[in-house]
């Protein structure tokens, strides 16, 4: 299945976001490799736009975001920012940065982090912002903003929300990279993989979710998006609902008699 640019499904090598779909998960690659794949606008409207063409895709079990060349992504172009020059374009610049973080969170299936090289500043915004994240031991992360006088604090909502207060307060302050291990036990990844081997770990984690009914992965998608913004009380009112109305699902029926008969299930919602 060839790669494709998302607004006009057209194989260009210019497209900044490409597309390819194989067996229910579709991966979104940036495309800027020579400039670290810094977000530029045409970027963030790239992404923009293939997340939302994701919405009516019956048959996604997973939404990959990786990444060409050297690096994952460096943050905000900031060639592009220093042209802005007014408070209103870098409002309007953060709004629609941090509308795209919020829709891998609206994204109906796990959204999941292929990580090479470094991902800083927005980049590492990226990768707090997916369910999930895959990194290859020599890829290292940081919010590095502080270090020309900018503290990043729309990095920091998604940060504080994958990594402990003092852990993300470490790295909002001083701008310090950690690597892919530290990554690894702070949170903020799921996996370290050998740089020859990040494929192989990627699609190990992907078989696993392919493998599973669709129905019960955009049930938790939804279920963990939400219940983190509930207090206690009302997160496990939440959960009850939601669990009882996933009972009723044909594929819950089909999981647990293939249990009992000791068979693998049949899942009608693949």
């Amino acid at each position: 299945m060839s790669q494709h640019q998302l607004a006009t499904c057209d194989a260009t090598p210019s497209a900044q976001v490409l597309r390819h779909d194989e067996r229910g998960v579709t991966t979104l690659t940036l495309n800027r490799p020579d400039n670290y794949n810094a977000l530029s606008a045409e970027m963030l409207t790239a992404l923009e736009d293939a997340l939302a063409s994701l919405q009516d895709e019956h048959d996604l079990h997973a939404v990959v975001i990786a990444a060409e060349g050297r690096a994952f992504c460096a943050g905000h172009d900031l060639h592009e920012m220093r042209e802005l020059g007014n408070e209103d374009d870098y409002r309007q610049l953060f709004a629609h940065c941090s509308r795209v973080m919020q829709q891998i969170q609206e994204c109906p299936v796990p959204v999941i982090a292929r990580v090479q090289g470094v991902a800083t500043a927005a980049g590492c915004q990226l990768v707090a912002s997916c369910d999930m994240a895959v990194a290859a031991r020599s890829s290292r992360f940081a919010v590095s903003g502080i270090n020309v006088g900018l503290f990043c604090s729309t990095p920091a909502v998604a940060l504080t929300r994958s990594v402990s207060p003092k852990r993300a307060a470490e790295m909002l302050y001083t701008g310090e990279f950690i690597d892919a291990n530290t990554a690894l036990d702070w949170g903020l990844i799921n996996r370290v993989a050998e740089d020859n081997s990040l494929d192989e770990e990627l699609s190990t984690l992907l078989d696993s979710l392919r493998a599973k009914s669709r129905v019960a992965l955009t049930t938790g998608k939804a279920l963990l998006s939400r219940q983190r913004t509930l207090p206690l009380g009302q997160a496990y009112a939440f959960a009850g609902e939601v669990m009882a109305s996933n009972m009723m699902a044909e594929d819950v029926s089909e999981g647990i008699d293939a249990f009992i008969n000791k068979r693998a299930p049949n899942w009608q919602h693949r």
